[in-house]
């Protein structure tokens, strides 16, 4: 657990100071970026003919292991968590959630506004790095259950990786199998990224340091948040007045 001051109007007052840093970062939206598929990527989405099972692997790895906002939202999660079966768990919740609006997205056609979705995506990341630095229980005296949050958000960030297709006017002629290994891409990106954050974090928790700046970590991580949810949000007010 976090050493911190022993006082709970000093952890308040730490947590409230941290929001509030973190709300700041909204004005700073500019510095931050959106991730997509672009570039030879973007083509050959555009040209693909029938199935091609070893690009969009390729595809769907890239996008994850380059998808900050994915990655961020699971360092949150993952990050006071030391045993593999809780880790496994968490994982697998946010696996089943973002496979099912993924799929539901493309091959359903169910569609989304990108800004918004990511922008509740970005919410994400600021909720997990919250609830590390414990702010619901000190400031409201409760805690929502982590198992079914990272179930919910793991929904929309498929919504979030269905968009970044839907950009492109996919061929019915082996759609089913491109988007399924795609999808199963993601989960080798996903296994890649988060073995390395794991390797990091195990490392760090054998220092002194880990105590002394979890908090501080968490509070960077949840103004990471908010500066996504500002970029996205002036992304969309910016497009509906165009």
């Amino acid at each position: 657990m976090i050493q911190r001051p022993t006082t709970r109007l000093v952890r308040r007052s730490s947590i409230l100071a941290a929001s509030f840093l973190a709300v700041v970062g909204i004005c700073l939206a500019d510095l931050a970026w959106a991730h997509g598929v672009t570039g030879k990527d973007g083509s050959f989405l555009q040209n693909v003919h029938g199935a091609a099972v070893g690009p969009f692997l390729y595809l769907g790895a890239k996008h994850m292991v380059t998808g900050y906002d994915h990655l961020l939202f699971l360092v949150g999660v993952v990050f006071f968590l030391r045993r593999l079966k809780d880790i496994i768990q968490y994982v697998t919740l946010f696996t089943i959630g973002h496979s099912t609006t993924l799929l539901i997205g493309v091959l359903g056609g169910v569609r989304v506004n990108p800004f918004l979705i990511d922008a509740v995506i970005g919410l994400s990341v600021v909720y997990m790095a919250f609830c590390n630095m414990e702010g619901f229980k000190s400031l409201f005296g409760f805690q929502f259950n982590n198992y079914l949050t990272v179930l919910i958000f793991g929904l929309f960030h498929g919504f979030g990786l269905a968009t970044k297709l839907q950009e492109y006017a996919l061929p019915k002629d082996g759609l089913i199998v491109n988007i399924l290994s795609f999808n199963v891409g993601i989960e080798l990106g996903q296994v890649i990224a988060l073995s390395l954050v794991l390797i990091v974090l195990t490392y760090w928790r054998t220092q002194a340091s880990f105590a002394r700046y979890a908090f501080a970590t968490n509070s960077i991580l949840m103004m990471c948040g908010f500066l996504l949810v500002g970029y996205q949000l002036s992304g969309y007010c910016l497009a509906a007045h165009t």
